[in-house]
């Protein structure tokens, strides 16, 4: 918990009181369903919530916008970024029914109305967002595929809508044929090791009607 007040102080004491729960929250649900390693348990804080909060050191969610995560697992990132950012809607979907009996369970025990999940395959979503989000579940053109057809074409954000994708290591071949990607370096936000390689993706994607 104090990882996170070290590089977010202006949060609410709701937000601070959310952020200390998850610990506690994410025990006792990964005890009886395993959707983060044992040895991550341990560094929840580290590895899961404040890599999750990488996104809000790039973008800054307006109230009335709409976040698509994708692959959402536990929930991340959605979960961290829907306590850091109350007033906009978040939508975590995922194919394993089993994970979103967890991110159902904090969310509820958080009291977070502004998450829905879906138990799907992101293909199957009829609907558009601002931002699509998530955590390095597949290679960018595979996702780019699934997603493409799901922005919203007015932006209302510094960053155009698109994608904002928690990636780790050389993106180089990856992003070959995405000129328009741009990559935001967690160290330069984040001083811990583990933040050494990881970056977050933005990658702009223009509504197809």
């Amino acid at each position: 918990m104090e990882l996170v007040l070290k590089y977010f102080q202006e949060l609410t004491e709701m937000q601070q009181a959310q952020f200390k729960q998850l610990y506690e929250l994410y025990l006792d649900w990964n005890s009886k369903i395993n959707v983060v390693s044992r040895k991550d348990i341990d560094e929840l804080y580290l590895r899961h919530v404040l890599h999750s909060l990488g996104i809000a050191k790039v973008m800054q969610f307006q109230p009335v916008a709409k976040v698509l995560d994708v692959g959402t697992g536990g929930g991340f990132p959605g979960i961290p970024l829907a306590i850091m950012f109350p007033e906009t809607k978040f939508h975590l979907v995922d194919s394993i029914n089993k994970k979103l009996k967890v991110v159902n369970g904090v969310a509820e025990a958080l009291e977070l109305d502004n998450v829905s999940t879906t138990h799907s395959r992101v293909e199957a979503i009829d609907d558009h967002y601002d931002f699509i989000v998530s955590r390095a579940v597949t290679a960018m053109p595979a996702f780019v595929g699934w997603v493409k057809s799901k922005v919203l074409k007015k932006s209302n954000h510094e960053l155009k809508n698109g994608i904002l994708y928690l990636k780790g290591g050389d993106l180089t071949e990856e992003l070959k044929d995405f000129p328009k990607a741009t990559l935001y370096n967690l160290s330069d936000f984040f001083e811990e090791d583990f933040f050494e390689t990881k970056k977050v993706v933005h990658l702009p994607i223009k509504y197809k009607g």
